[in-house]
């Protein structure tokens, strides 16, 4: 019998996120004699700490199957809980678990925050002398993790899903503005996104003959609350409409930002969001026509909704959590696996791996060369660097009485060991 394993998840959800989940499990049952029990840390990194380890090991093939089209992160949970440099005590519990557990392997799914809690376990490890694998599986609906050429890692688990998102719902957007248009003349729509622009981009996949009114503005547009509305009075005197998909985190000034455990700030929980900012500005003598601006924001069903999934998402998902076992087999500990796209007009990938040194708390930027003059737009080049990963069917989701069919795993934890412990941020 092998060493225990551990994996557990961090961060924000996406639709695939169970897919990576799926291919870590199913791929060590493979290697019965190199793995040992699996268990999954219930809502990540905190349910190590707290000694809460749900038994993967003894959950049904047919729930553990429907990871598969189930999205989210119910199944194991997530968490945004940091582990920071200085919390040494933190650091020692996770050791400490590990040892009570008997867990030779450490598989951590997540982004940047994540990559680095799994390269700080790694290291640990290696200083202690202890035979722990600890391996990244990359997860980020943001496309932020790796650099902005693309060597570390060509594009996260997650992004595929939620750029097919961005490129239906602005279809249907476009069909219900064209039609309230003498009323509703403008549309605004804000997408997720602080600091790097991959999600408002994916629009434009809605429309790459670029036939429709709209206008995208990324947080790295540099265009000014007044020359978004120059821009749009612009728009609408040669088509009378506009949509506008606009970044939670393009500058409208203050909106009383609030800030989660990483120090981002949460869009979703500040007082003011930027879409009604713009909406507000447009609407108070700044549009140039009759009728009014409205506008929405899309929120978590993008990260959560498996009927706008994408096929080749969801295979890459699959791979990149079976190859993140392969690694830790063959290559051992600080690695994490990674998806690196092969050259030529034909999308192929291969599935690699990059030191999670490298990849930890690491942050891609949206390539300055994709966002079109005058910051309103991005070019064909993110287009063609898009388009293959949204894919071109739909998921099958398993129907029971008209109702999904998602993985519900069993309550079934390993029994604790340890004292109570109560993670340090709590206190």
């Amino acid at each position: 019998m092998g060493k225990n394993v551990i994996v557990a998840q961090s961060g924000g959800p996406s639709p695939v996120i169970n897919n990576s989940l799926r291919g870590i499990i199913e791929a060590c049952r493979m290697f019965p004699d190199r793995f040992g029990s699996l268990y999954a840390g219930w809502h990540g990194i905190e349910g190590v700490l707290k000694e809460e380890l749900l038994d993967l090991s003894a959950q049904p093939e047919e729930e553990i199957s429907l990871l598969r089209t189930t999205p989210a992160a119910g199944s194991i949970g997530t968490c945004r809980y940091k582990l920071k440099d200085n919390q040494k005590e933190d650091f020692e519990r996770v050791i400490e678990v590990f040892r009570t557990h008997d867990i030779g392997y450490f598989f951590y799914i997540g982004g940047n925050d994540s990559q680095h809690t799994a390269y700080k376990v790694s290291e640990l490890a290696a200083e202690r002398g202890l035979e722990i694998v600890a391996t990244g599986v990359p997860k980020t609906i943001d496309n932020d993790v790796g650099d902005s050429e693309f060597r570390l890692i060509d594009h996260t688990p997650g992004y595929g899903s939620v750029a097919r998102y961005w490129s239906h719902i602005i279809q249907n957007a476009n069909e219900e503005n064209l039609g309230s248009s003498p009323a509703d003349p403008v549309l605004v729509i804000q997408a997720m996104g602080r600091k790097i622009g991959f999600i408002p981009a994916a629009a434009r996949l809605a429309d790459p003959d670029r036939k429709m009114p709209l206008q995208i503005y990324l947080t790295e547009s540099g265009v000014t609350l007044e020359q978004l509305a120059d821009n749009v009075n612009d728009q609408l005197k040669q088509d009378g409409r506009c949509i506008v998909v606009v970044s939670e985190g393009f500058d409208v000034g203050e909106i009383g930002e609030v800030k989660d455990a990483f120090g981002h700030t949460s869009f979703g929980s500040s007082k003011v969001s930027v879409y009604q900012s713009i909406v507000n500005y447009l609407n108070s003598n700044h549009l140039k026509v009759r009728g009014a601006a409205r506008g929405q924001v899309m929120g978590t069903d993008q990260r959560d909704t498996m009927i706008y999934a994408s096929t080749v998402d969801l295979e890459e998902a699959y791979r990149v959590g079976q190859k993140a076992v392969e690694i830790a087999l063959n290559e051992g500990n600080g690695w994490m696996s990674t998806i690196l796209r092969e050259p030529g007009f034909i999308y192929n990938v291969r599935y690699d791996k990059v030191a999670l040194e490298k990849v930890a708390l690491s942050e891609r930027f949206f390539p300055a060369d994709w966002i079109t003059p005058g910051g309103t737009d991005v070019t064909n080049d993110f287009v063609r660097y898009a388009m293959p990963l949204i894919g071109e069917d739909w998921v099958s989701v398993p129907m029971i009485g008209g109702i999904q069919r998602f993985a519900r795993l069993l309550p079934l934890f390993a029994k604790k060991r340890l004292p109570a412990y109560v993670p340090q941020a709590y206190l």
